[in-house]
C-alpha cells in the first residue's frame, strides 16, 4: 500500500458524500418521500422528524467529506460518515428488494470507511 494510493482511494471515497450532501440539502422533499416510502423508515421517525434530519445529514456528510478528503482527521471523519451511513443505510435499502445494487454499494462504501477507521492513513508508506 503506497501513500498514492491511499490518498486517490480517499478521494474518491470522499467524492460519494460530497454528492450525496448536495443531494440531501437541495432535494429535501425527494429525500424524505424516499424515506417515506421506505420499509424501515421508522428507524428515521425513530430519530426525529425527517426533513431535519435530511438537512443534518446533508451538512454533515458535506463537513466530513471534506474532512475525508483533505486527509484532516481522517479517523474522525470516515467513523462520522459511517454513523450517518448505517442509518441511511437500514432505513433505505435494507428491505427494498428492487435496491439489492444500491444496498451492496452502501455496504462497499462501509468497507471504504472501515479501511480508514483502522488504518492511520497519515502513516502509510512512502513509495
Amino acid at each position: 500500500m503506497t501513500r498514492r494510493s491511499v490518498q486517490i482511494f480517499r478521494m474518491m471515497l470522499s467524492g460519494i458524500f460530497l454528492v450525496a450532501s448536495f443531494s440531501h440539502i437541495i432535494k429535501v422533499d425527494k429525500t424524505v418521500q424516499r424515506i417515506d416510502q421506505a420499509r424501515f423508515k421508522g428507524i428515521a421517525y425513530f430519530f426525529g422528524e425527517p426533513k431535519l434530519l435530511v438537512i443534518a445529514s446533508g451538512i454533515v456528510m458535506f463537513i466530513a467529506g471534506l474532512g475525508l478528503l483533505a486527509g484532516y482527521k481522517t479517523r474522525w471523519a470516515a467513523a462520522i460518515l459511517m454513523s450517518v451511513l448505517i442509518p441511511i443505510t437500514l432505513t433505505v435499502q435494507v428491505g427494498q428488494i428492487t435496491t439489492l445494487g444500491p444496498l451492496f454499494k452502501n455496504i462497499a462504501i462501509l468497507g471504504g470507511l472501515t479501511f480508514f477507521i483502522i488504518n492511520d492513513s497519515n502513516n502509510s508508506k512512502k513509495q
